[in-house]
């Protein structure tokens, strides 16, 4: 293993961090990171980044050296040629982009499945070898050509009668019985091949292939038949999607055992939209006509348009009033999560609880997204008069005065109504709970709004929101995002994957007046019996600036502490700039020296000294600083450099 992955066992958890963290009663202290952005290895790397390759296991163990108690993934499932976006993935099948190649063709386990040759061609063909950046055009020929020879070697050893084959091929076979998702999913691919990759709403609706469309949602002889066909004509195709995803369960498997000997949590990410290939298989579940979006907000006037599919009301419970098709599904979905992982995050949880959805038919997306309906209290509202059958809230709860979409647009609700507008979160708890898991392990992704419906269900399960100080008013003392402001159950972060930097934000405040007013209120926070001589330190330097930012956090009531990687490591490029379609957006990686350019990059405060801000914080504490002088000198001395 290249010497800048090698971190010594000694150095695992470094005590000083630990003991901060637990006086400043931090219980979860997490770092964000996407499968594409893992670091790889130098002269290994095949151009996208892996939790479950040498770089993903380095980097967990160099977290857990700072304290870091687990890591927060992004969705995983496979995106397309045309959108990058995690978050418009599959949401059952992982994306082959996440496979760890170097261990199928060197580790014995998986007996040479993938060609050294293939392996190294995509090495030597990286665009990127500093491993900086994620190419998705490169990356989606190389890895389609290395899946094919995975499952081309595959069929050989099987035919040969190899152990490691058989022994796949015989577990291959109950993954397929099994999983409904993988059979659709497969067949969907088949059937991208026949028309051309066209989307299934573009797929012809006459001849032999009038059927398509639908295949899903019909158990009627001439839809069986087309489906057996397929199953037929396409039976290698099938086999080798179903291998890749039993490969890619497999490595995540293992993932979690090296997480859990580590002492790391893992949490996966629960995006609100579907995939096309998603929406296609359960299409019998979606609201026709609508499609879901974020409404203007104080980040985004203009609002999103985000064109998800929606679940459709109706489908939520059966006429009896038993469990319908909807909570099934939900009750699929969060039960596979929960099963690989230990905590899970709650994209966008509005569209689980209020949607804010708009036509679908309009032209102009801006103009629908602009104009739509918060689901469930839609009534007297223009152009929605087809969505009142669905409304909990009664005319006479709304504020009329008031913008659909504002948080008191719904002014009350009865115990009833907030059970009728709880169903799907009730469902996801009740698969936390069959799960093992607690309450404290789910994230809900509330940020800037929050409709009473919304906050009535999050405080039913006694779930925190989310606190962005990055974002935070300093003007208004009661603003959401300032740090004093969170509750002990709440997640805070400085940023996250939608915003920039830190260190981007700090570099553009110096010499500014909101560089001054954020020196002003840090200070304050920092050291109220003298915050003048703080103030002028931080109005002076960014970089101090942006390590009392992330020192902020940690004086907050707020148990729960995020970090994206971008923040810890220094870097002041976004990750992805929300609402813009470019090449840069979701590609951002660690590069592979990451360990090395850290330690000397966060001893000249480039990149954020922890043994700095820990220290910052416990010294804001007068009980815990006159209680620890000790520790405090430690991590001051281990810093290697003072903020004041």
């Amino acid at each position: 293993m290249p010497t800048n992955h090698t971190i010594n066992e000694s150095q695992i958890l470094d005590p000083d961090l630990a003991e901060a963290l637990r006086l400043l009663d931090k219980s979860n202290f997490l770092l964000a990171v996407h499968d594409a952005s893992f670091p790889g290895v130098e002269g290994e790397d095949a151009g996208r980044g892996s939790p479950y390759g040498v770089g993903g296991l380095a980097l967990a163990r160099f977290a857990r050296t700072l304290g870091f108690t687990g890591l927060q993934l992004g969705p995983q499932g496979q995106t397309s040629r045309v959108n990058h976006s995690p978050y418009d993935g599959t949401i059952f099948s992982r994306s082959i982009f996440s496979l760890n190649l170097k261990a199928l063709a060197r580790n014995a386990e998986w007996g040479g499945l993938l060609s050294e040759d293939i392996w190294r061609e995509m090495v030597t063909g990286n665009p990127h070898p500093d491993g900086r950046r994620v190419d998705y055009a490169y990356t989606f020929d190389a890895y389609a050509k290395a899946v094919t020879d995975i499952h081309l070697r595959f069929d050989a050893a099987r035919r040969r009668r190899e152990p490691v084959a058989l022994r796949i091929d015989a577990a291959l076979a109950t993954f397929w019985q099994e999983n409904r998702w993988l059979r659709d999913d497969a067949l969907y691919e088949a059937l991208s091949l026949e028309h051309g990759q066209l989307s299934w709403r573009q797929w012809p609706q006459e001849g032999g292939c009038a059927l398509d469309r639908g295949l899903p949602t019909s158990t009627a002889a001439a839809y069986e038949r087309r489906r057996q066909m397929l199953e037929q004509k396409h039976d290698g195709l099938l086999e080798r999607y179903a291998l890749i995803q039993f490969i890619l369960l497999e490595q995540h498997r293992t993932f979690q055992g090296q997480m859990q000997a580590l002492g790391l949590k893992i949490y996966g990410d629960v995006q609100v939209g579907l995939s096309l290939r998603d929406a296609w298989s359960r299409q019998s579940l979606l609201l026709r006509n609508y499609v879901m979006g974020a409404p203007p907000s104080r980040t985004n006037v203009d609002g999103q348009p985000w064109n998800y599919p929606v679940l459709d009301p109706a489908h939520y419970l059966c006429p009896e009033g038993a469990t319908g098709p909807v909570l099934d599904f939900i009750a699929e979905r969060l039960g596979k999560m929960l099963a690989e992982f230990d905590g899970l995050r709650l994209d966008h949880p509005h569209g689980l609880v209020c949607p804010w959805v708009y036509r679908a038919d309009d032209p102009d997306p801006y103009h629908a997204v602009l104009n739509g309906a918060r689901l469930f209290s839609a009534h007297g509202l223009p152009d929605h008069s087809d969505l009142a059958h669905h409304d909990i809230m009664r005319p006479d709860q709304r504020n009329s005065e008031r913008p659909g979409y504002a948080d008191d647009w719904v002014r009350e609700l009865t115990p009833e109504q907030e059970s009728s507008y709880a169903l799907l979160m009730d469902a996801i708890m009740e698969e936390v709970r069959v799960h093992g898991k607690r309450r404290e392990d789910i994230l809900c992704e509330v940020l800037s709004t929050e409709p009473l419906p919304l906050q009535r269900i999050r405080l039913r399960h006694d779930m925190g929101r989310f606190r962005v100080t990055q974002k935070a008013n300093l003007d208004d003392p009661m603003d959401v995002y300032r740090s004093e402001n969170a509750q002990p159950q709440d997640w805070i972060m400085v940023g996250n994957h939608d915003t920039p930097s830190i260190w981007c934000l700090a570099k553009g405040w110096q010499g500014r007046e909101e560089g001054f007013k954020q020196a002003a209120y840090l200070a304050r926070r920092l050291r109220p019996d003298a915050p003048e001589p703080l103030a002028s330190a931080l109005a002076a330097d960014y970089r101090k600036l942006a390590h009392a930012k992330v020192a902020d956090l940690f004086l907050s009531p707020a148990r729960q502490v995020m970090l994206f990687f971008s923040d810890l490591f220094g870097l002041e490029d976004t990750y992805n700039t929300p609402g813009t379609v470019n090449e840069e957006n979701w590609t951002l990686r660690i590069p592979p020296d990451f360990y090395l350019r850290y330690e000397d990059d966060r001893r000249r405060g480039d990149a954020l000294n922890l043994h700095v801000v820990l220290a910052l914080a416990l010294r804001a504490r007068p009980e815990i600083a006159r209680a620890n002088p000790e520790l405090i000198a430690r991590l001051e001395a281990s810093a290697g450099w003072s903020i004041d």
